[in-house]
């Protein structure tokens, strides 16, 4: 693999790296497990130091490691320069405190940091808190450089596509990387949009783009395998979640992918239990009236709308019985007949009855009006999205109905969207149907 970042890049000597030298550097770290850990040692060794020159470095050094909290402790105690407060706002960001993180680059400005880059860290700033007419605002203040900055474009894309604005969204990533074909983010938010569009073929090209140019962007690495999962090319899927792998050997989500892949690769078409499967179709839709039944219990099975073989694998004893004029003669036919194909009354009851427990989770979902919330309310990763379709669900409710062993016996569908979709539904007080 290419280096992205030359090993001359000392964080933590005396004279601190650029502003690009440390994102060069931070992207270098990211783009291997090894790297990460290399840097880890590096980071241990020059904790320690208290010095507010040095503690800058080490500031920067904890957010590069995502140990934001830590990173925040150093850098207060810093000595003010412009990298400082940048980095500083970027690790409160992270930590939830935006005010503070806004108060920071207002700050950096005051030692020199750029303005349009400044500007652009507010509006993404503001836009990850949820303030979306503050992000336009700053946006607006800095619109002269349309048609010139590519961070401006991939900002106001971002922006876009919070406010629904799907296809403005686009046009401003594919503005982002014609001015830019570095801007690797632009491309792969393109990718993912048009993924998520269902333009499969737009997307799958654009993903291929983004690992060419950069070989592990692990997000467009494992996206572009679920396209290849999906229309049956097993070993370019492989061959991208292997590429992770190589780099991140200890990736939870690649190796739970390549699991699902291999499974897939292996699945068979059994055309025994199809054609089972299709004769029992049948027997079920099998009407009434081509069983020699008494007059008596031909009309009271008509009167109560029963007409198939189906529609008594519905319906319990208790209810037969309980209807006018239908006794036990007529209830010992029915199940004699039901016997002689190997099915009893209310079999299709049996596998439909949730526990109670869950059931009663059910009924407050319903009364909270969760059940009738489309499935994308869930926010589910484009494998998880594309199998859920697939089962053409469409509601949260519907979804609950559904059994663990249901969801995995739909292609493609493995342990990683299983554990996504449980956990998903935890979060709402819900769970899939269980038959224990």
């Amino acid at each position: 693999m290419e280096r992205t970042a030359p090993a001359e890049i000392d964080l933590f000597a005396e004279e601190l790296p650029s502003m690009e030298e440390i994102a060069r550097l931070s992207h270098f770290v990211h783009s291997s497990e090894a790297n990460q850990l290399k840097f880890a040692e590096q980071l241990e060794e020059n904790i320690n130091r208290t010095s507010s020159k040095a503690l800058v470095g080490v500031g920067i050094g904890l957010f590069i490691c995502g140990r934001f909290d830590e990173a925040v402790k150093k850098l207060e105690k810093a000595e003010d320069r412009k990298e400082k407060f940048v980095y500083l706002a970027l690790a409160l960001r992270q930590s939830g405190r935006r005010d503070e993180a806004i108060e920071s680059l207002d700050k950096s400005l005051d030692h020199g940091a750029e303005a349009l880059t400044v500007t652009l860290e507010k509006a993404a700033t503001y836009r990850g808190a949820g303030d979306l007419e503050a992000a336009e605002k700053e946006l607006t203040s800095c619109a002269n450089f349309e048609n010139v900055s590519a961070e401006y474009h991939f900002q106001l894309g971002r922006l876009r596509e919070m406010q629904g604005l799907y296809e403005e969204a686009m046009d401003n990533y594919k503005t982002a990387f014609d001015l830019s074909p570095s801007h690797q983010r632009a491309l792969f938010h393109l990718a993912y949009r048009r993924d998520l569009s269902g333009d499969d073929e737009a997307a799958t090209d654009y993903y291929k783009r983004v690992v060419s140019n950069s070989p592990v962007y692990v997000s467009a690495l494992l996206n572009l395998a679920v396209l290849y999962e999906d229309i049956g090319q097993y070993e370019k899927a492989c061959h991208c979640v292997d590429k992770v792998l190589e780099f991140h050997p200890n990736h939870q989500r690649a190796m739970l992918f390549k699991k699902d892949i291999e499974s897939s690769k292996t699945m068979l078409y059994d055309e025994e239990k199809e054609k089972k499967k299709t004769r029992k179709n049948q027997i079920l839709e099998t009407p009434i009236t081509d069983f020699e039944l008494s007059v008596r219990s031909r009309n009271c099975l008509k009167k109560m709308k029963i007409n198939t073989i189906g529609d008594l694998l519905n319906i319990s004893e208790a209810e037969l019985l309980s209807y006018k004029n239908f006794g036990e003669t007529s209830l010992r036919e029915i199940k004699a007949t039901l016997e002689a194909k190997s099915l009893r009354l209310g079999m299709a009851l049996e596998d439909k009855q949730m526990p109670a427990d869950e059931a009663s989770v059910t009924s407050v979902a319903e009364d909270q009006g969760l059940r009738n919330k489309p499935v994308e309310d869930l926010q589910l990763s484009v494998r998880a999205r594309k199998c859920v379709e697939r089962l053409h669900v469409r509601t949260i409710g519907e979804l609950t109905r559904k059994t663990e062993a249901e969801l995995l016996g739909c292609k493609n569908f493995g342990v990683t969207s299983l554990n996504e979709i449980k956990k998903a539904l935890a979060g709402l007080g819900l769970s899939l149907r269980s038959l224990e």
